[in-house]
């Protein structure tokens, strides 16, 4: 006679579980590692530091490569289209999303505003914090009103977009093919972007499907406001700390 299966190990063979222990297998792995949520990978930071002139396609993969192993983007968008149905409306959500990250992470390497990364990635924890608040209707149960998604999506994608910024000012990147580069980052940003959201609406399309799914709906919201919670407790332990 085989022994009953856990009900919680059970639910991690489901879509949401699936989607959501990669999460957090990918969000553990940024906190156990020197690089923080917006670092780069030590060869790639060499190879930005010590690259001179316009080089297209080796910053589209990094770009590709920051945005396809960044979690708190992920989480964040995992929190905005989780319960938009039509493309239309997810294709809204993520242009706006990518417009303010596109315009921060310009501006703020060209310009060289300075703030602390730690900062900026413990508000990029809060961002993940307020979506999850939303998708459970918080602020309409307790301040009686609903406020602007999108206006929100447009706020927090400012907000990630300086957090990498951040980061690049770092580096001592050669101004020669500068710009050419920031731009060339940005396209494979955006693209990884994509991937990752056509892997995640994959997921969320079966968990949709699901009988369990509004079930599990505000279960999966909690573990993803825990999840902000952890990365914005980081970010200030390390901003204090450092």
């Amino acid at each position: 006679m085989t022994a009953a299966i856990p009900r919680w190990t059970a639910w991690l063979r489901t879509p949401p579980g699936v989607l959501l222990l990669g999460l957090f297998i990918l969000f553990l792995n940024g906190l156990l590692t020197v690089a923080l949520a917006h670092g780069v990978a030590e060869g790639d930071k060499g190879y930005i530091q010590e690259t001179s002139g316009f080089l297209f396609w080796p910053f589209v993969y990094l770009g590709a490569k920051h945005m396809v192993t960044g979690y708190d983007h992920l989480l964040f968008l995992l929190g905005v289209i989780f319960f938009l149905y039509r493309m239309k409306d997810i294709s809204l959500y993520v242009t706006l999303f990518a417009v303010g990250h596109s315009t921060t992470l310009l501006l703020g390497v060209l310009t060289d505003i300075s703030v602390s990364s730690y900062l900026v990635d413990a508000i990029i924890g809060l961002s993940v914090v307020y979506k999850a608040l939303d998708n459970m209707g918080a602020w309409q149960r307790w301040f009686g009103f609903q406020p602007s998604t999108k206006a929100a999506t447009l706020i927090f994608g400012l907000v990630h977009g300086f957090g990498l910024a951040t980061k690049l000012q770092d580096f001592q990147l050669s101004s020669d093919g500068l710009i050419g580069n920031l731009i060339a980052f940005n396209i494979g940003v955006e693209a990884g972007q994509l991937l990752a959201l056509g892997a995640i609406l994959i997921v969320m399309g079966f968990w949709r499907k699901t009988t369990g799914f509004w079930r599990h709906a505000y279960a999966a919201n909690v573990v993803l406001m825990t999840l902000g919670f952890i990365l914005a407790g980081y970010q200030l332990v390390g901003f204090f700390v450092a």
